[in-house]
């Protein structure tokens, strides 16, 4: 038996060796080198008759090769029962990245290898820069994978939704409060977005960066890095970073830094995550954008009406149609759209407008921010600016600009960048209560009487209400093919939820008060 378990780990470690001999991330020469570095962070002691060189030809000549997902799971299946690693996801994931970064290129290697696929064109190089996070594992696509996504139409368009199984739902109030988090000892790295992560081995608590592999930029004079996401919502997901760990500001010199990002890579979009609590993304302590090469619904939408700026004649500008309050500003020149956005963001910063609870402050706490997004049109830019309030009320604690208390039950975190952007990124519970309130209504029980699910039962009454072909009197003759249709109708009814959660983050309702109020404030801007 300790015969076979020998076997299995030498084996285990041919395969992954061979696996990235196969995708390019080593060479012939670093295979011996990259077998012993994955030995030793297994604490395994080889027998004598291992020759990494010769397991690893066998390996690849033999027609059946397991794909990476199952060589890592034996691997740490083996680990585990050795006492090298907890059973825990976390304990696991700390060695597999590990095993990962004994194959992944250097750093200096990676950034050489971009620069001069970007003398070519900026899409060989990030094409190179992407698929390198896909074999490396630093994206773990067998995860991602894993996610429901579907699309629902609404009155704004095609909606995108996703059920996230990657990442974990975060409160509201634990983001603000980290904003102002306290500790006798700063941990290192600082954040999970800082440079310092570049091969850190992690902790319980921080996640293994062995495999992450950061790209300098300058932008606006200063340094910057890109690097993509892991948890990947959409293709070529991307996280561009400041070099210093300060807060997250939205300023003149954000439209400057994403005009020029769109300027050097022009395949993708790039926006950022408002500056303040419950309008900004999870992570508000460190300076990033997020972008990729997707287009985004709202880049799909068109203008429901045109406006003007005084002065800024040669800037085309409309209100989006959109559920949010979205200004959008299209020019040649790049400056032109810095100098009318650092204008609107100015007027809106200190925009007051009661009649639809738009405050600027109060007691000095600052509620006015803007969501920016920056793409190419064309030969022309184009900048999206998101207008945002963060204001509390006691009816509305976590946000009058934010998703209703009603709606919580499907969505409750913060609506940042991506969603803003018209795709959904939904707390991975729902996949679990969505199962369950099918089987619930198709078995004609109360969905109030079941604890799991309760939380969703006024709103599948009143898909039941337009629905009746689900109500228990009819349900019994639908079997499978009722089951399918019920799977479909439960999708488009979260996604029309996810339009209603967009809604109410617009600051200027879609409705005759909110398009005055709108053009008031755009009235005062010049």
């Amino acid at each position: 038996m300790e015969n076979q378990k020998t076997r299995d780990v030498e084996l285990g470690v041919a395969q992954l060796v061979a696996y990235a001999l196969d995708r390019g991330l080593i060479g012939e020469e670093d295979v011996t080198y990259a077998a012993n570095l994955m030995l030793d962070a297994l604490h395994y002691e080889p027998t004598g008759a291992f020759v990494p060189r010769d397991a690893v030809a066998a390996v690849r000549g033999s027609e059946l090769r397991p794909g990476l997902e199952e060589i890592l799971a034996g691997l740490l299946d083996d680990a585990v029962a050795r006492g090298v690693c907890d059973a825990g996801i976390a304990s696991r994931d700390l060695l597999d990245t590990r095993l990962m970064g004994c194959v992944t290129p250097r750093p200096s290697e990676v950034v050489k290898t971009f620069w001069e696929r970007y003398g070519q064109s900026p899409e060989l190089a990030t094409t190179y820069f992407y698929r390198l996070a896909l074999d490396s594992d630093y994206i773990r696509s067998y995860r991602v994978a894993r996610d429901r996504k579907w699309v629902t139409h609404t009155r704004y368009g095609d909606l995108d939704i996703t059920i996230n199984l990657s990442k974990p739902e975060k409160d509201p109030k634990a983001i603000a409060a980290a904003l102002t988090k306290k500790s006798d000892r700063e941990p290192y790295p600082r954040c999970q977005l800082c440079p310092e992560n570049l091969g850190y081995a992690g902790r319980l608590d921080h996640p293994a960066r062995e495999t992450i592999r950061l790209i300098p930029l300058t932008l606006a004079g200063e340094p910057w890095y890109l690097q993509y996401s892991p948890y990947v919502y959409y293709n070529e997901h991307c996280i561009v970073l400041s070099e210093k760990h300060v807060p997250m500001k939205i300023d003149r010199t954000t439209f400057v830094r994403l005009l020029e990002f769109i300027e050097k890579f022009p395949h993708y979009t790039v926006g950022s995550n408002a500056d303040l609590p419950i309008v900004g993304g999870s992570i508000l302590t460190h300076e990033h954008y997020q972008g990729g090469r997707y287009e985004f619904a709202m880049a799909r939408a068109g203008l429901r009406e045109e406006v003007s700026f005084a002065g800024y004649e040669d800037v085309r500008a409309g209100i989006v149609n959109w559920p949010m309050s979205v200004i959008r500003l299209d020019a040649a020149d790049p400056g032109r759209l810095v100098e009318l956005a650092d204008k609107i963001l100015a007027a809106w910063r200190g925009y007051s407008d009661e009649t639809v609870g738009v405050l600027a402050e109060t007691e000095g706490a600052p509620h006015n921010t803007i969501t920016p997004i920056a793409r190419r049109r064309g030969e022309g830019f184009e900048l999206d600016l998101v207008l945002r309030n963060n204001r509390t009320t006691d009816e509305y604690p976590l946000g009058i600009f934010h998703p209703h208390q009603e709606l919580h039950h499907i969505k409750k975190e913060n609506i940042g960048l991506i969603e803003v952007m018209g795709l959904a990124v939904l707390p991975a519970r729902l996949l679990g209560e969505m199962d369950r309130l099918k089987q619930v209504i198709l078995a004609g029980e109360d969905v109030a009487s079941v604890p799991e699910i309760a939380s969703h039962a006024a709103w599948a009454e009143d898909i039941l209400s337009r629905h009746p072909e689900f109500s228990p009197k009819s349900v019994s003759e639908l079997g499978d093919a009722g089951a399918a249709a019920l799977d479909e109708v439960i999708e488009q009814e979260i996604g029309q939820v996810f339009a209603q959660v967009l809604e109410h983050c617009a600051v200027f309702a879609d409705n005759e008060t909110g398009r005055a109020a709108f053009a008031r404030f755009v009235a005062s801007v010049c």
